[in-house]
C-alpha cells in the first residue's frame, strides 16, 4: 500500500486514509489531469463548504477496493481531515475507467441510507451432493444507520442450504448494533435449485416457414388440378376419335 494511502482494519469496519489536494483545473482540463493519473473530484456534506480536489487514481482505486462505497474514508485535504464516504463514481462509458468522484461527508448524529453488498461464503450440501444450483436473489441489501456504524459487506454463509427446500432469509443475517435492515425480515436472500433437464429442442416454426410450407402446398395442389384437367381432355379427344373412326 501506498505512503499516502492507509487503512486500519477492525471486524465491521475499514477507515482509509485518502490524501487529496485542492484542485486549480475545471471543464476539458480535466482531461489533463486524468492523462496524468490524476482523478478529478469533489467534497461536500455536512458542515463543510463544496470543494474541488484532485486524488491519485492509484490511491483511489486501492481505497476503493478495500473500503468500498459503505465504509468511512479519511479525507485529508491540506491540514483538514474530513471522515467521508464514496457517495458517486463516473466512469468512462466506452473503458470503464474512472474519471469523477464526489464525496460525502455524512452527519454524526443522522443516519444514512446504503447499500451493503453481500458476500456469500461456505459450502451448500445441495449444491455439492444434489447438483443443484445456487440463486442469489441480492447481491446487495439497504440498510441505514450511522455512517461509522455502516458494515462493508454482509456475509452469507450458504452452509445451512442442504436440500432444495431450505431458503436463507433476511432475518438470518448478522448485523451490527445499531444498523436498521430496510427491507422484510421473510425476503429470501439465497436458495438452491434442480438443474433443468436438456430437452430436445423442437423445430421453429417461423412465419416465413410457414408461408414456405402453403406455397409448396398450393403449388402442389395446383399441380394436381392441371394434370386432372389434361386427363379429362385426353379423354374427351379420345371420344372425339372413336365417333370418327365407328363413322368411317
Amino acid at each position: 500500500m501506498s505512503d499516502r494511502s492507509k487503512s486500519i482494519s477492525s471486524e465491521f469496519l475499514i477507515i482509509m486514509l485518502l490524501k487529496a489536494k485542492k484542485r486549480e483545473k475545471f471543464g476539458k482540463q480535466n482531461d489533463s489531469l486524468r492523462k496524468e493519473g490524476i482523478l478529478p473530484a469533489v467534497l461536500y456534506g455536512e458542515g463543510i463548504k463544496n470543494e474541488s480536489i484532485e486524488i491519485s487514481e492509484k490511491d483511489f482505486i486501492e481505497a476503493h477496493t478495500e473500503a468500498g462505497e459503505s465504509s468511512l474514508i479519511t479525507l485529508e485535504v491540506g491540514k483538514d481531515k474530513h471522515e467521508v464516504l464514496i457517495h458517486q463514481i463516473a466512469r468512462d462509458p466506452v473503458s470503464g475507467d474512472f474519471i469523477h468522484i464526489d464525496f460525502y461527508k455524512p452527519s454524526t448524529t443522522k443516519k444514512v441510507e446504503s447499500e451493503i453488498p453481500l458476500v456469500f461464503e461456505g459450502e451448500s450440501l445441495a449444491v455439492k451432493d444434489l447438483g443443484g444450483i445456487l440463486v442469489r436473489e441480492m447481491q446487495n441489501i439497504h440498510v441505514k444507520g450511522l455512517a461509522h456504524d455502516l458494515p462493508r459487506e454482509i456475509i452469507v454463509n450458504i452452509d445451512k442450504l442442504n436440500k432444495f427446500e431450505d431458503r436463507i432469509h433476511v432475518k438470518d443475517l448478522s448485523f451490527s448494533e445499531g444498523i436498521e435492515v430496510l427491507r422484510d425480515a421473510d425476503d429470501i436472500v439465497a436458495l438452491v435449485v434442480p438443474q433443468k433437464e436438456e430437452k430436445e429442442e423442437e423445430p421453429v416454426v417461423t412465419e416465413e416457414t410457414a408461408e414456405g410450407e402453403e406455397t409448396a402446398e398450393g403449388e402442389e395442389g395446383q399441380e394436381q388440378s392441371d394434370q386432372e384437367e389434361n386427363k379429362k381432355e385426353d379423354k374427351k379427344e379420345d371420344k372425339k376419335q372413336d365417333k370418327k373412326e365407328n363413322k368411317e
